[in-house]
């Protein structure tokens, strides 16, 4: 299993991270992405230095959608030295929340862009953050070139309709232990609907734990209950699952050391032209 998205800087795993790394390989983890895009970009440091440190951890570099308003110059200079590390296999989570607004949406809309730029200019997937604002966030992917690069929405929220605007330009869905809540009928349809090859799983880990650990802190382990109820939704084996979003991973992330899966061709929309810089 390969955990496409956790947050293994954050505070929560502050004094236990060795115990939740050996619980997430003793479970079968074989592949954790730490996603370093929290408040500002001691994140994104702290992410690379995890991923040089741990052989079966890589990082993305970015910062969150709620505090882009806050970055300065001097801040996308950095972001722009880290996203070149050999440890890195995307740039993330970017993307626009217009749930909770803690940034104004037209500073949301220019950081989402320029982030895209960047995924351009060093060869990267993006990692989206999107929430409540799958229309604008489709739309600025597609006008910005990250068709040319790949790229996934993060703990998809949408339904079948939202799924479609994202697949229809060859980016992944990646859905997190909420495929296991109750009130989650339109995620479990796009789950279903999405063809195989376009298939991720992930925990948003120390966020959003599946039944049956839901109140508890998340960890990578737990992305095998997630699995199993992919697997269950779509009526194969867990372990025919396991092997779609493990293959899926690699081609999207192009990990650098054995992975035996080519690097995709990103299909482009009709009428895209490529952007330079």
């Amino acid at each position: 299993m390969i955990d496409s998205h956790c947050h293994l800087d954050s505070e929560s795993f502050a004094t236990d991270l060795p115990a939740v790394l050996a619980r997430a390989r003793a479970a079968g983890v074989k592949r954790m992405i730490c996603i370093g895009s929290g408040r500002d970009i001691h994140s994104a440091h702290s992410s690379v230095a995890l991923a040089r440190a741990e052989s079966d951890v890589y990082a993305t570099v970015a910062v969150h959608p709620h505090d882009v308003a806050a970055m300065t110059e001097a801040d996308w200079g950095a972001l722009g030295q880290l996203a070149r590390s050999p440890h890195v296999v995307a740039i993330g989570e970017t993307g626009l929340d217009y749930h909770y607004d803690h940034s104004p949406r037209d500073a949301q809309q220019s950081a989402f862009r320029r982030f895209v730029a960047l995924a351009r200019d060093t060869r990267l997937p993006v990692v989206s953050h999107v929430r409540d604002a799958h229309a604008d966030a489709a739309h600025i992917l597609r006008e910005e070139g990250a068709p040319d690069v790949g790229g996934v929405i993060h703990c998809f929220t949408g339904g079948v309709d939202d799924a479609r605007s994202y697949l229809e330009f060859g980016h992944y869905l990646s859905f997190s232990g909420i495929l296991t809540f109750r009130k989650a009928d339109d995620i479990r349809a796009a789950a279903r609907f999405a063809p195989a090859d376009r298939l991720l799983i992930e925990t948003d880990a120390p966020y959003l734990a599946p039944i049956p650990y839901r109140g508890q802190r998340n960890e990578p382990a737990f992305v095998a209950r997630t699995l199993e109820v992919l697997a269950e939704l779509r009526g194969i084996t867990v372990a025919e699952a396991d092997q779609i979003t493990t293959e899926n991973a690699h081609r999207l992330f192009r990990f650098l050391d054995d992975s035996p899966y080519p690097v995709p061709s990103y299909p482009v929309p009709s009428g895209h032209s490529t952007h330079s810089g």
